[in-house]
């Protein structure tokens, strides 16, 4: 059982993390290390908030078509 764990710690440190050890180096190699390595976040942070303005509009055009039922009593646990 020892061996299959320690299988799946060397799948993960050996191979799975490289790239993140890679990233890592990176920032440390100054201003634009920084940039390069937090580029994945960045793009993450993009889609997003992009994702939560089309939920936002999404919600407002619900609310305008009177689709968006507001009584507290919707649900049967709130009567």
């Amino acid at each position: 059982m020892k061996a299959f764990f320690e299988a799946i710690q060397s799948l993960f440190v050996d191979f799975l993390f490289l790239p993140l050890d890679a990233l890592r180096q990176l920032e440390l190699e100054g201003y634009w290390g920084w940039w390069g390595a937090n580029f994945l976040n960045w793009i993450g942070i993009i889609i997003c908030g992009y994702y939560v303005v089309y939920w936002c509009k999404q919600l407002n055009l619900h609310k305008e078509n009177n689709e968006d039922n507001q009584d507290t009593t919707a649900h049967s646990f709130l009567k």
